[in-house]
């Protein structure tokens, strides 16, 4: 087990794809911070962990807040002593064209994507660096990329969190800290559940291995980027998706 005795926490880790990147990593030896807003939900992820033998906690967060996001970090080093891995999962969508979109929907989505991961990231670092050992991965998606009409808010947080993800692996790589992303295609998931049937046989046609993505594809290539296998990579973009984007 590659990260047996790592202490990491996951972001929206109640449903989807954190619930799965959470229960892939603990699989493989580590034992979790399960984090969201919704306590039913993040509470059955940490028991699904528990009962293949990990330690796991869950704490209600709303990442937006950073005296939130400081207190839950606080409590993970309160329970286990420290943090290895940290992944920002967290996000919403709330879309719209951009003469209809309502500023407060505009606000909300960078702050709980863009700005919440950005409050994760300031509260695990200091403990990383004291460590001088850590992986970070944020996901980003392939429309922070290529951009995606009815997705100016959602499009612009995650090319954010590309420059974030640069930027902060320049400034870590001399502590040991790794810092890169994921940026998923379209991932079967309750975010995409509602795509009408038209529009997924067009999206399905754009994708050179014809078939949308499963949240264990997004789990499996962050399951590298946190083990050793990853020591010499930092600073990437890791595009999961089926082609759609060369």
């Amino acid at each position: 087990m590659k990260l047996e005795g790592r202490v990491a926490i996951v972001t929206g880790g109640g449903r989807g794809i954190g619930r799965s990147i959470a229960l892939t990593l603990a699989e493989e030896g580590a034992d979790l911070v399960v984090v969201g807003r919704n306590p039913e939900s993040i509470s059955e992820t940490a028991e699904e962990i528990r009962s293949i033998g990990r330690r796991s906690l869950f704490i209600k967060t709303d990442v937006s807040i950073a005296s939130d996001v400081n207190s839950m970090v606080e409590k993970c080093i309160g329970e286990f002593g420290k943090v290895d891995i940290l992944i920002n999962n967290a996000g919403i969508t709330r879309d719209s064209l951009l003469v209809r979109m309502k500023e407060e929907d505009w606000d909300l989505v960078l702050r709980i994507n863009l700005t919440g991961t950005f409050n994760c990231m300031k509260a695990v670092t200091k403990y990383m660096m004291k460590q001088r050992r850590g992986r970070i991965v944020n996901i980003t998606s392939i429309v922070g990329v290529t951009g995606n009409a009815g997705q100016a808010n959602y499009a612009s947080s995650k090319a954010g969190i590309i420059g974030l993800t640069k930027s902060i692996a320049k400034e870590l790589a001399s502590r040991g800290i790794n810092v890169n992303a994921i940026a998923p295609g379209f991932i079967d998931t309750d975010m995409t559940i509602s795509i009408p049937e038209k529009t997924r046989e067009e999206l399905l046609r754009q994708i050179p291995m014809g078939r949308l993505g499963i949240s264990k594809d997004i789990a499996s290539c962050i399951n590298f980027l946190v083990s050793d296998d990853s020591d010499y990579i930092t600073g990437q973009v890791i595009h999961v998706n089926g082609g759609m984007l060369m």
